[in-house]
C-alpha cells in the first residue's frame, strides 16, 4: 500500500498556527489536503497531529486524521519519528511525505514521484533543486584554466523543498530516512517554495494567487 502522511503539528514557531492559517482563500494545509485527494496512485492518505483545531480543519477539507501523542509535537522532535509512529499503526509498503508547508503542486506531481520511485527501485525519491551559492568570504571556486568560476557553473548540490517525498516504508521502520539508493527529482522553482516564516508565506500567497497551483 501507498500511503501518504501530512505532518502537521500545532506548534509552530516561525509562524504560529500556520498549518491552518488562511492563505489564497482556504487554510494552509487544504492545499496539500487537496493535492492528495487528485492523486490517482495513492491508496490511503492521512493527517498526522496532535493538535484538535488542526484535525478539525483537516477532516473538514476531506483528510483522514490520525491522532499522534503530544510527545511527538515538540520542537526537537524528528521528522522520521513522526512518520515511524504513522507506519506503526497503519501496514504500508511505501510512504509519500507531503508537507503542508509546500502547498505548490502542479497536477499530477505525486504520482510522477511515485512512478518513478517504483520504476526506478528507489529506496527515497525526494523534490529539490541544485543549489548553486558559495559562502561570501570563502576562498573563489576556480575553474581549469584557473578563471574564477561563475556561480552558475559550480557543481553545488541538491536541495531538498520539502515538497514531496516518497520513501519505502521498511527504512522508516528500521530508522533510515533515505536508504542508500536515492532519488533526487528536480522540479519547477514555483514549487520550490517552503514556508518558514510571514515573507515566505506572503511569497507563497503571491503565486497561489496568480494560478501556479495543482
Amino acid at each position: 500500500m501507498k500511503l501518504g502522511i501530512i505532518p502537521a503539528r500545532g506548534g509552530s514557531k516561525g509562524v504560529p498556527r500556520k498549518n491552518i492559517r488562511m492563505i489564497a482563500g482556504k487554510p494552509l494545509i487544504a492545499w496539500t489536503i487537496d493535492a492528495a485527494r487528485r492523486s490517482l496512485l495513492l491508496d490511503r492518505w492521512i493527517v498526522s497531529t496532535e493538535d484538535e483545531e488542526i484535525a478539525k480543519v483537516s477532516e473538514k477539507h476531506g483528510a483522514e486524521v490520525l491522532l499522534r501523542p503530544i510527545e511527538l509535537a515538540g520542537d526537537a522532535v524528528s521528522t522520521l519519528a513522526v512518520l515511524k509512529h504513522v507506519v506503526d499503526q497503519i501496514p504500508c509498503e511505501t510512504v509519500v511525505l507531503l508537507q503542508a508547508t509546500s502547498p505548490i503542486r502542479h497536477e499530477g506531481l505525486i504520482d510522477e514521484c511515485i512512478q518513478e520511485f517504483v520504476s526506478g527501485g528507489y529506496d527515497s525519491l525526494a523534490t529539490g533543486f541544485m543549489c548553486h551559492y558559495i559562502e561570501y568570504g570563502r576562498d573563489v571556486l576556480l575553474s581549469k584554466d584557473g578563471t574564477e568560476l561563475r556561480r552558475q557553473d559550480v557543481e553545488g548540490f541538491f536541495y531538498d523543498d520539502g515538497n514531496v517525498y516518497v520513501i519505502r516504508a521498511d527504512c522508516i521502520r528500521q530508522g533510515d530516512r533515505y536508504g542508500r539508493k536515492i532519488c533526487r527529482r528536480t522540479i519547477s522553482r514555483w514549487e520550490n517554495v517552503e514556508i518558514d516564516d510571514d515573507f515566505d508565506f506572503w511569497v507563497t500567497e503571491k503565486i497561489l494567487q496568480k494560478g501556479y497551483t495543482i
